[in-house]
C-alpha cells in the first residue's frame, strides 16, 4: 500500500498484499473509490439501445484498461528497487482504483457487464510490470510514461466516439484522461527513460487486441 508502513513489509507480506489487490481489481464490486464519480454530478440523458450498446461497450474496454493499469503498476511495485519508486508506483495504482470503480459504476448504468477476460489481462500486465522494474527504475518510470500516454491517446479517441448524449461517460473519460496525463508527466520528471520503438509498438499492438477483445466480451 502506499502509506509509509508499507516500507516495512518483508517479501512474503508484499505477495499477499498484491494478491489481496488483485482479487480487488478483478473481482467486480471490490473497488473501494476515494473520490466521488464525476459522472456523479452530471444530468443523465436517455439512450437508445445502440447508444447504450456503444458506450457500454467503450466503458468496458476502459475499465480493462484500468485493470491492467493496476496490475502494471503492482508489477513494477514489486520488483521496483528503490523504496520511493515503490511508493510512488504504489500510490499511482491507488489513484487508478478510482478510475476502476467509476468505469464499473458506469458499466452497470448502462446494464453492461466487465470483460471476461480480465483476470488473464491482469496476469499478462503484471508480468510486464515486474519484468519493467526488474530491468531497472529509470526504465519501469519510462514504461509508465509510455503506458500513460497511449491511454491518453485512446481516451481522446473514445471521447471522440461516445454517444453525444452519454454526458456522464464523457465526465468520467474526462477526468480520467486528466489524471493520466499527470501519471505519465511525474513518471517523465522523476526520470522515466524513452522506450525503443520497436518496446513501443509491442505495447501498442497488445493494447489494440485488448480493446478488440473487451470491446465484445
Amino acid at each position: 500500500m502506499s502509506d509509509s508502513s508499507s516500507s516495512h513489509y518483508n517479501g512474503f507480506d508484499r505477495l499477499i498484499l498484491q494478491f489481496d489487490q488483485a482479487l480487488r481489481t478483478i473481482v467486480p464490486g471490490s473497488s473501494t473509490q476515494h473520490r466521488v464519480s464525476p459522472a456523479d454530478a452530471v444530468d443523465g440523458s436517455n439512450l437508445s439501445d445502440e447508444e447504450r450498446r456503444q458506450a457500454a461497450s467503450l466503458m468496458r474496454i476502459n475499465h480493462t484498461g484500468e485493470v491492467c493499469a493496476q496490475a502494471l503498476y503492482q508489477g513494477q511495485a514489486l520488483t521496483a528497487k528503490l523504496p520511493d519508486i515503490r511508493q510512488a508506483m504504489e500510490v499511482a495504482a491507488q489513484e487508478e482504483v478510482d478510475h476502476l470503480a467509476w468505469c464499473e459504476q458506469r458499466l452497470q448504468a448502462l446494464d453492461s457487464h466487465t470483460s471476461v477476460l480480465n483476470p488473464a489481462w491482469y496476469a499478462l500486465s503484471f508480468g510486464l510490470g515486474a519484468a519493467a522494474g526488474l530491468a531497472g527504475d529509470n526504465w519501469s518510470l519510462g514504461f509508465v510514461a509510455e503506458t500513460e500516454s497511449q491511454v491518453c491517446d485512446h481516451l481522446r479517441d473514445h471521447l471522440g466516439r461516445l454517444p453525444t448524449q452519454d454526458h456522464k461517460s464523457r465526465a468520467v473519460l474526462e477526468q480520467m484522461l486528466i489524471d493520466e496525463q499527470h501519471h505519465g508527466d511525474t513518471a517523465r520528471q522523476a526520470g522515466g527513460s524513452e522506450l525503443p520503438a520497436p518496446i513501443k509498438l509491442g505495447m501498442h499492438l497488445m493494447s489494440q487486441v485488448m480493446k478488440k477483445t473487451a470491446y465484445r466480451f
